[in-house]
């Protein structure tokens, strides 16, 4: 076996990226962020890169994070975390303009990818606010929690309630030692088996869709916990890249993969009583910091059945974001390229073996998941062919680890990367070369 040509560097001192798109020149262009680890000065960014890897700001102060950028008809439509969560349209020279304002956040995920389909409306995906439908402890430590007054996932299909409230202590100023909460309710809010809990516009969990003026809310599918990254095929199909549960929280699941989905219209992703198909009932999900989850809805007979997933990638290798080959790679043509960007425990299980930071391809034909030559890439979370010469670019978010202790992660550890030519790294059978 041969050594596979290297990635070549296109710019570095990134802080903490995460998305990237190319205009029409062909000029990539960088979202950061905007979290404060390690020192880093809070507030998202957009950035056009030149050559020799030189920088220029265009948008500074988003509310972080900022989790998506795409580019159409010679702006960018970016993805704008905080409270609350937003999209706005950027122009190269600076100028902006809010798309859709109002979006339910900060909790524990926010608004992720937005895109614009072959049907010229703007889809979008907006993340759970907790780990699993009951907001717990764990919403306290990522910081949300502290804030009064804070969301609850609302639900984008009718549910009825089964009643299960979980009792945690209460960290909050002044109040009792202990609480009960349910499912789709504040902290602290017990809930009753038969309560009903009206679909909501926006909701969390879903994937969405309005005209690219903002206009006509629709949703698009339901219970898709954490839709991080988005696209269409080329035959118009929308993917998502779901990320599955974490064993943390008030109702920990246990060992739930990655997803890739197709995404239909009125489809129900299953969430937050299914990991794709599958019931988290199942032996399989029994978590280490708890006890096997109950199901938390009382009505799946009145919801569609859970879409079954294309793909299934290890827990905890958080995929988040893919790239599709196009027609000029030949024999790779339609193959997909996704970044996983890798475990974060002991926040996201109690122990694991370290999975992900690489990039994997999924061959479309069968949905099959291969290995691709491994990089130097600390924490890849986007990947995209250049519009104009087809190469393959690597995003990464840089140094970030968690420990028993909090975050540990290095500002400007960030770094866009250029792959040579497909076939120099695979070979015909599709392996590394």
């Amino acid at each position: 076996m041969t050594a596979s040509p290297s990635p070549e560097l296109v710019g570095d001192g990134l802080t903490y990226p995460t998305s990237l798109a190319f205009d029409d020149q062909g000029r990539p262009w960088v979202a950061e962020a905007g979290l404060p680890f390690g020192g880093a000065a809070p507030g998202g960014r957009v950035s056009r890169l030149g050559p020799g890897g030189d920088r220029q700001l265009v948008v500074e102060n988003l509310s972080p994070p900022v989790n998506g950028l795409f580019h159409h008809e010679g702006s960018f439509f970016v993805s704008v975390g905080g409270h609350p969560s937003r999209i706005i349209r950027v122009w190269p020279d600076g100028r902006l303009e809010v798309v859709l304002e109002g979006l339910p956040g900060p909790g524990d995920y926010q608004t992720n990818m937005a895109v614009v389909g072959p049907d010229g409306w703007l889809y979008f995906s907006h993340g759970a606010m907790t780990n699993s439908g009951v907001i717990g402890l764990d919403s306290y430590q990522i910081g949300w929690l502290s804030r009064l007054p804070h969301s609850h996932d609302l639900p984008g299909l009718d549910v009825v309630l089964a009643g299960v409230d979980v009792v945690t202590a209460d960290p909050r100023d002044g109040a009792i030692d202990e609480v009960a909460t349910g499912a789709f309710v504040p902290f602290g809010t017990s809930t009753q088996g038969g309560q009903r809990v009206g679909a909501r516009l926006p909701c969390t969990a879903a994937v969405m869709r309005c005209r690219v003026d903002g206009s006509d809310l629709e949703l698009v599918a339901w219970g898709v916990r954490n839709a991080y990254g988005l696209g269409f095929l080329a035959d118009g199909r929308l993917l998502a890249i779901d990320q599955g549960a974490d064993d943390r929280g008030s109702r920990p699941i246990g060992n739930a993969p990655d997803l890739l989905q197709e995404v239909r219209s009125g489809e129900w992703f299953g969430w937050p009583d299914f990991v794709g198909d599958v019931p988290v009932t199942d032996p399989r999900f029994q978590p280490q910091r708890g006890a096997q989850p109950t199901f938390v809805l009382d009505n799946h007979d009145e919801l569609p059945a859970p879409a079954r997933p294309l793909v299934e990638f290890p827990p905890h290798s958080a995929a988040t974001k893919f790239a599709v080959a196009p027609e000029s790679q030949g024999r790779w043509a339609g193959h997909l390229f996704v970044t996983l960007f890798g475990d974060e425990v002991p926040l996201t299980a109690p122990s694991g073996p370290r999975v992900g930071r690489g990039v994997v391809r999924v061959d479309p034909r069968d949905w099959s998941v291969h290995p691709f030559p491994p990089g130097p890439y600390l924490r890849p979370i986007d990947i995209a062919f250049h519009p104009l010469d087809d190469t393959l670019h690597v995003l990464d978010f840089g140094r970030f680890e968690i420990t028993e202790s909090g975050v540990d992660a290095e500002p400007a550890t960030g770094r866009l990367w250029r792959l040579p030519a497909l076939d120099g790294l695979l070979s015909p059978g599709g392996e590394p070369s």
